[in-house]
């Protein structure tokens, strides 16, 4: 099951996407009985269970239910304003690892141990949304296509054999980055935080649709140029561990996010460097998620 954060008729709703129509969750909870409709994907997230979720399948594969063309809606991103920072991993795919030398910001060694750090999104923009970024700011705007894994309950210090029980679904962030910020600065923050630097989406995706472990095709094109191409088992540290090693000592709570990383293929990656330019369309795929689509503007 796919759910959208969308907006129709000026409102801004949630519901399930079927093929190229959007169901308002609304209406599906009026339909089976429930009194107090969640409002927001965050909501959503509390709500939902395994009960709940065979309840609404079964109702949405009825014929005759009130649906909107996805044409006729503006998706925004699936959680528009998440409660914290989004949680990310650098250098988790080996190849990546190898080709950031580049950058100056680490070594190209193969990390031991996660490294981890937070993005502010406020918000996430959607796919359809513009990546704005200002000369007098960064002249290096780079792209990373990611998988991440939206967590669906809180936990604390979580064995890797529990951690699928804690996710509820997952989405695709491009991580844009300030490549040269994050060199002058000699850290990840600032670089990666900047406004419209996480588009996110198109839709989450219930964990009940993709097999776990999680091994799925990501890839990234650039005006159609393919830049990226991997499969998320080539993760230097995969879902499972990530969840256990981030809980030990910080309570994971319902509606994080969790970035897993980037396989190679970024534009500081390349001899000579393809960094983002105006007018570029950068398209972030994942197999049985979507295709995350932005265009690129530069402010003046």
């Amino acid at each position: 099951m796919k759910f959208l954060t969308y907006r129709y008729k000026e409102k801004e709703m949630i519901g399930i996407l079927k093929n190229n129509f959007v169901i308002n969750f609304n209406d599906v909870s009026k339909n089976i009985g429930e009194k107090n409709s969640p409002k927001t994907m965050l909501e959503l997230i509390n709500y939902l269970d395994d009960c709940k979720l065979n309840i609404i399948k079964e109702f949405i594969d009825k014929e005759g239910i009130e649906t909107i063309p996805i044409s006729n809606i503006k998706i925004e991103a699936p959680i528009p304003y998440p409660k914290r920072n989004v949680f990310c991993l650098g250098k988790n795919y080996a190849e990546h690892a190898r080709e950031i030398k580049i950058t100056r910001i680490a070594g190209n060694g193969i990390p031991e141990v996660p490294i981890y750090f937070t993005k502010v999104a406020s918000p996430a923009v959607g796919t359809g949304d513009n990546i704005e970024f200002s000369r007098e700011v960064t002249n290096q705007v780079d792209y990373e296509a990611e998988l991440a894994v939206i967590i669906g309950k809180d936990g604390k210090n979580i064995k890797k054999e529990d951690a699928e029980d804690y996710i509820f679904g997952y989405t695709i962030i491009n991580d844009v980055s300030a490549r040269d910020l994050q060199g002058k600065h000699v850290q990840w923050f600032n670089g990666k935080s900047l406004d419209t630097f996480c588009p996110m989406g198109p839709c989450i995706v219930h964990k009940s649709e993709i097999p776990f472990p999680v091994n799925l095709d990501i890839s990234c094109t650039v005006n159609g140029e393919i830049r990226q191409k991997s499969n998320t088992k080539n993760l230097i540290f995969d879902i499972p561990y990530i969840i256990s090693d981030l809980s030990k000592g910080i309570t994971l709570k319902a509606g994080d996010i969790i970035s897993t990383g980037t396989p190679s293929g970024v534009g500081m990656g390349f001899t000579p460097i393809k960094v983002l330019k105006q007018g570029d369309i950068v398209e972030c795929s994942i197999e049985k998620i979507g295709t995350l689509v932005n265009r690129v503007v530069e402010l003046h």
